[in-house]
C-alpha cells in the first residue's frame, strides 16, 4: 500500500511538472503569436518607409537633373540669340552698303567718283560682316545630359529582403564566472555574407537552473554594439543563483534570432552586517559600518527588537547564499549578547560551513584602527578579534605609527607589506585555509591554516 502511494505521488509530481512545462510553453506560444503580429506590422511599416525614402530620393534627383537641362537650354538659347541678332544687324548693314556701292558704280560720274569709291571701300573694309565669326558659339547637341538607368534598373529588379544573420551559439565550456565578472564566448555557425556589424547580448538573473517561470522572470538587461564574439560583464552583484544569457547578430538593418539561452551558475554569496550583533558605538547600514561615538544606533535597534524587527537591516529572506550550503544566521546575538566594552565588533549574517568563499572589504584610508577576518559565532561579547582561538583577522593600528598585523589566539605577526585600500578574504572551509589578499594586485598578505570545527562568520572591528 505504501509503495503504491509513493508511486502515485511520483506520478502526480511528474504530471504536475509536465503541466507546468506545458503551461509555460503555451504562454511562450501566445507571446510569440503576439510578437509575430507586432513584428510583421513593424516590418511592413519600415518597408513602406524605405520605399518612400527611395521615391523621395528619385524625385530629388529628377528635379535636380531637370533643372540642369533647363539651365543648359537657357544658357545656349541666350548665346545663340545674341549671335543671331549680331549677324542680322551685320547683314542689314552689308546690304545697305552693297546697294550704295552698286548705285555709285552705275552712275559713272567722273567728278567725285574717286572720292565716293574711296568712301565705299573704307566702309566695306570696316563693315561688321567682316568681324563676325560664322561659327556657332555653342552646339545644339544635348546628349551629355541624357541618362541611362540600365544598371540601376537591374539593381532595383534584384532588390530583395536583406539576408538575416545566422544564429550565434554561446560556447558554454569557454565561458567563465569569476571575480564578480562573467566572460562570455560565442561563435557563428558559418561565414556571414550579410555584413555583421555588431552583436546584441541580453542577460538576466534567476534562481532556476532551467527556464524561468513566466511569473518569476527577471527583465532582460541589454548590451548593444559588441564588435567581437566575446564579452565580459564586469562588476556584477551575484545575488541570485544563476544568470541567463542569449546573443544575436545584427547587420546594418536587420538582426537575426537569439541564440539558445545558456544558464551559468554564479557561485557567490551576498551577506550583510548583522546589526543585532554590533557594538552600540558602531553605526551599521546594510554592508557598511562606521564608528559612532554617540551610540546613535542603540535606541533604533532597541525599538526594532521591541517590534520584532531586530534584523531588518539584514533580512533573512534575502537571496544571500554561498557555494555549497550557506546558512543565514538568525538573530543569535541580539539584546544582552551584543558586543560591548572594548570589543567594537559586528558580524556578517551568513554562516560559512562548506566549500570555498571569497569577499572583499574597502575601508576609509583615514581609519584609526580596524580589523577584518572570520570567527566562530560563539565569540564572547567582550572578546576582540584575533585575541581568542575562535577568531582570525588582519588588524591595522593607525594611531601613532602604522602597525599592520595578522592576529589569532592572542598572537600577532607583523606584516611587512604595504597596507592595501581593498582587502580580499578567501576561505576554504574543508582545507582549513583563511587567506588575505591585496584585492587590487592579488598579492598574498597572510594565510592562516587550521581545522575549522564550527561554522564561520565574517567579522569586522572598527
Amino acid at each position: 500500500m505504501g509503495d503504491q502511494k509513493e508511486e502515485l505521488r511520483k506520478i502526480i509530481t511528474t504530471l504536475a511538472l509536465k503541466n507546468e512545462e506545458t503551461h509555460n510553453f503555451i504562454y511562450s506560444l501566445k507571446q510569440m503569436l503576439e510578437n509575430v503580429e507586432n513584428n510583421s506590422t513593424r516590418a511592413q511599416t519600415e518597408l513602406e518607409g524605405e520605399f518612400q525614402s527611395l521615391y523621395s530620393l528619385l524625385d530629388e534627383l529628377k528635379e535636380g537633373m531637370l533643372m540642369k537641362i533647363k539651365q543648359e537650354r537657357a544658357s545656349r538659347t541666350y548665346e545663340l540669340q545674341n549671335q543671331l541678332t549680331a549677324c542680322s544687324k551685320a547683314l542689314e548693314s552689308s546690304e545697305e552698303l552693297l546697294e550704295t556701292a552698286n548705285h555709285t558704280l552705275a552712275a559713272c560720274v567722273t567728278d567725285g567718283f574717286s572720292q565716293a569709291a574711296k568712301q565705299i571701300k573704307d566702309s566695306i573694309t570696316m563693315a561688321p560682316a567682316f568681324r563676325l565669326s560664322l561659327k556657332a558659339k555653342v552646339t545644339d547637341n544635348m546628349s551629355h545630359l541624357m541618362v541611362d538607368f540600365t544598371q540601376e534598373r537591374r539593381l532595383l529588379q534584384n532588390l530583395r529582403f536583406l539576408p538575416v544573420p545566422s544564429t550565434p551559439e554561446i560556447v558554454a565550456p569557454e565561458c567563465l564566472v569569476a571575480d564578480n565578472c562573467v566572460h562570455l564566448v560565442w561563435r557563428m555557425p558559418e561565414e556571414e555574407e550579410c555584413g555583421i556589424q555588431h552583436y546584441l547580448l541580453e542577460y538576466r538573473k534567476t534562481n532556476f537552473a532551467g527556464p524561468a517561470r513566466p511569473k518569476e522572470e527577471q527583465p532582460w538587461m541589454v548590451v548593444e554594439g559588441i564588435q567581437t564574439t566575446e564579452y565580459t560583464l564586469s562588476c556584477q552583484r551575484f545575488d541570485m543563483k544563476y544568470m541567463n544569457f542569449r546573443v544575436k547578430a545584427c547587420n546594418k538593418a536587420v538582426s537575426g534570432d537569439f541564440s539558445e539561452v545558456v544558464t551559468l551558475e554564479t557561485p557567490a554569496f551576498w551577506f550583510r552586517l548583522d546589526s543585532g550583533s554590533s557594538h552600540q558605538n558602531l553605526k551599521v547600514e546594510d554592508a557598511s559600518v562606521e564608528w559612532d561615538a554617540l551610540g546613535g544606533k542603540v535606541q533604533e535597534v532597541k525599538n526594532r527588537e521591541k517590534e520584532g524587527k531586530g534584523r531588518s537591516a539584514s533580512p533573512c529572506n534575502s537571496p544571500a547564499r554561498c557555494v555549497q550550503s550557506p546558512k543565514r544566521t538568525s538573530s543569535l546575538r541580539g539584546g544582552r549578547d551584543r558586543f560591548t566594552a572594548e570589543s567594537y565588533t559586528v558580524l556578517g549574517d551568513c554562516l560559512i560551513d562548506d566549500g570555498e568563499c571569497y569577499w572583499e572589504v574597502r575601508f576609509d584610508l583615514d581609519s584609526k584602527a580596524f580589523a577584518v577576518g572570520a570567527t566562530y559565532r560563539n565569540l564572547g561579547k567582550f572578546d576582540q578579534l584575533g585575541k581568542t582561538s575562535a577568531s582570525w583577522c588582519l588588524h591595522l593600528n593607525n594611531w601613532l605609527q602604522v602597525a599592520f598585523t595578522a592576529k589569532h589566539g592572542n598572537k600577532a605577526k607583523v606584516l611587512d607589506v604595504t597596507v592595501p585600500n581593498r582587502i580580499g578574504v578567501y576561505c576554504n572551509y574543508q582545507e582549513g585555509i583563511l587567506s588575505f589578499y591585496n584585492a587590487t594586485n592579488k598579492q598574498l598578505l597572510h594565510t592562516f591554516r587550521t581545522k575549522f570545527t564550527q561554522p564561520l562568520l565574517p567579522a569586522f572591528m572598527v
